[in-house]
């Protein structure tokens, strides 16, 4: 593995020890130990079939890891039962591929489905939390608006500020720019920096966009098949210049 960049703070949010994945005795992950740090903005990277996917799957606590920890603000998720697993994340926020919004509810009634069941806010309080959140992310006065009434841009930002709804510590977001045109995608990335400058709130993004990836990104972590984990980390400009690798190097300047 190569560690270009080591980060010396002790505000550790995420770690990753030794986590293995594996599915019917094939190994998809295996002995994978990262920190993600307070702020920092992470985007995970590889090839078709690296275990991008995966990884996220076991950070957001939708599967449990073969073996390994993951410590998220000092708890332990592996370890977590159904309503611990659910109490930890509820501190953090997603951001689905295919953003999960309910068709049948208006942007304003998604936002407030998460709200009436996790929060004891009341109608008022509630409603100026669904307009503050919208207005964050660009969309105020569309409350009334169902899924089907907006573009697609404007869904993955409903989306984003359906994830906000708790006022989380960590955001993950799947290919947020999946599917998007290019001027909307770097819309989208604006909006990301953004909310990250001025909420500090931390990110891990899973992404096979390169012009978002070099845009968004703090720090990065290659994933590759063949080493069945982490190939590379370190910054845009320390990846995308690394000659002595010629996969990493390949990667970050779409060389074949």
């Amino acid at each position: 593995m190569i560690d270009l960049k080591n980060n010396n703070s002790d505000n550790v949010v995420i770690s990753v020890k030794d986590l293995s994945v594996q599915y019917d005795n094939r190994t998809i992950l295996e002995n994978v130990c990262f920190n993600v740090y307070s702020g920092e903005v992470v985007v995970i990277v590889g090839g078709s079939g690296c275990g991008k996917s995966t990884l996220l799957r076991q950070l957001i606590g939708l599967e449990k890891p073969t073996s390994g920890t993951i410590i998220i603000n000092g708890n332990n998720l592996t370890d977590a039962n159904e309503n611990e697993t659910i109490n930890i994340m509820n501190k953090n926020g997603v951001l689905f591929q295919f953003n999960g919004l309910f068709a049948s509810m208006t942007l304003e009634e998604n936002i407030a489905l998460i709200l009436e069941k996790y929060t004891g806010l009341t109608p008022s309080q509630m409603k100026d939390a669904i307009d503050l959140k919208l207005s964050l992310v660009g969309l105020s006065g569309f409350q009334n608006y169902k899924p089907a009434e907006i573009s697609g841009g404007m869904k993955k930002r409903a989306a984003l500020a359906r994830a906000m709804a708790l006022d989380p510590e960590i955001l993950f977001f799947d290919e947020p720019s999946s599917g998007l045109d290019p001027i909307t995608s770097a819309s989208l990335d604006n909006l990301i920096k953004e909310i990250n400058n001025s909420l500090k709130t931390t990110m891990v993004i899973v992404s096979h966009d390169l012009e978002s990836i070099l845009t968004i990104s703090h720090r990065i972590i290659m994933l590759d098949a063949s080493v069945k984990g982490i190939l590379a980390t370190g910054t845009p400009d320390e990846l995308k210049n690394y000659k002595e690798n010629k996969n990493v190097y390949n990667f970050f300047n779409r060389r074949l």
